[in-house]
């Protein structure tokens, strides 16, 4: 059931898509079937739960964090992380540059931008992400490299309401693209999950984040 699901929705991307399979709360067990039908990217919104799984896995796998990061948890995912979908804070930046030169290593990031139309959290404002991109501190930061955009639509039916959300973060997207810095080099638009991932492909993304439709409901 889950090499069916993943292959259903692999058939739909198109060729610069890619598909990052969410595994928050699922067994090792489970993520091992997914591996083994062809998915090799996984996404995690626990630190915690990501770091008890990697030791795990095979060597090959793809970590994406995609939930609310901490600065003081980033040094516990910097040896192997992959690419962290979630920031929201220069400071935060600076934390995982930190921890991945003492690594040796350079961590892809994607800027959290805030589009729904509900109370949540985390997310920068389109103004503070550019910002972020203009600050002269981001010279120093030579152990990251942001390289797109992430953003949660609103958790609602109405579809043209969550095209509108996915359409203007890609205008967002689009508009951000066009800052030269030697560390900014934007070709991720991460956006789109198990309820809303083809309108989100539709609309430019190029990561869709799909935990439900391939494992059923959470645990």
């Amino acid at each position: 059931m889950i090499a069916d699901a993943i292959h259903q929705i692999e058939a739909s991307l198109p060729d610069y898509a890619k598909l990052i399979a969410v595994t928050k709360t699922k067994s090792v067990a489970l993520m091992r079937e997914a591996y083994v039908a062809g998915c090799h990217r996984f996404g995690e919104n626990k630190v915690q739960e990501m770091v008890e799984k990697q030791p795990q896995l095979p060597a090959d796998i793809e970590w994406h964090l995609i939930g609310h990061l901490q600065s003081n948890k980033v040094k516990y995912i910097a040896p192997f992380v992959t690419l962290i979908h979630s920031i929201d804070s220069l400071k935060l930046l600076q934390e995982v540059n930190k921890q991945a030169a003492k690594h040796h290593r350079i961590i892809k990031c994607l800027l959290q931008i805030y589009i729904a139309d509900e109370e949540t959290k985390f997310g920068l404002s389109p103004d503070e992400a550019a910002i972020l991109l203009h600050a002269p501190e981001l010279d120093g930061l030579s152990n990251i490299r942001l390289v797109g955009l992430m953003g949660l639509a609103t958790n609602t039916n109405d579809e043209a309401q969550i095209r509108q959300e996915f359409r203007g973060l890609k205008q967002l997207f689009d508009q951000l693209a066009t800052i030269e810095r030697p560390n900014v080099q934007f070709k991720e638009l991460s956006m789109g999950m198990s309820g809303d991932y083809r309108i989100a492909l539709e609309e430019g993304s190029t990561m869709v984040r799909v935990g439900s439709a391939i494992f059923g409901s959470r645990n």
